[in-house]
Parts: structure tokens; C-alpha cells; sequence
């Protein structure tokens, strides 16, 4: 099964088991914090600006460093 992301962004799931719309957060989460290039360039087509800023402003596991970066590449900064 094709996955359009890194499977080895997963490791601690079975990245097959993982449904792009159902674990959004949990998908956009681990791009933002690990995620390459290409990762980046996928959630950009794939999710809407509204909701990868909402799981920037709102994520509890986003990384203290990442977050500040993400808050301004999604206009969110506050």
C-alpha cells in the first residue's frame, strides 16, 4: 500500500494503519517536528492552512523549538 508520507516518521505505530484524514493532527504533528522537504510539501497540498495552524497553535507534543518557526510560516504569529 502507498503511503505519501515517510513511513520512518512513524515509528512508533504501523504507518499502514494510518489514514491521512482520521490522524490529520497526529500526522501533521510529526511532519512539522521531523518531517522533510517533500513531507512538508505534501501536508501543504493535503491539509487546509486552517487546520495545520490550528494543530500549531493547539498541539501539546510540538516540539518548544518547532512551534515559533510554524507559527510564523502559517501566519499565526502571536
Amino acid at each position: 500500500m502507498y503511503t505519501p508520507f515517510r513511513q520512518d516518521l512513524f515509528w512508533d505505530v504501523d504507518p499502514k494503519a494510518i489514514d491521512a484524514n482520521k490522524h490529520a493532527r497526529y500526522i501533521i504533528e510529526r511532519i512539522l517536528d521531523f518531517g522533510s522537504i517533500p513531507d512538508i510539501q505534501w501536508m501543504w497540498k493535503t491539509y487546509q492552512r486552517k487546520t495545520i495552524r490550528n494543530v500549531v497553535r493547539t498541539s501539546r507534543v510540538l516540539h518548544k523549538r518547532t512551534r515559533p518557526l510554524w507559527l510564523l510560516l502559517t501566519n499565526e504569529h502571536k
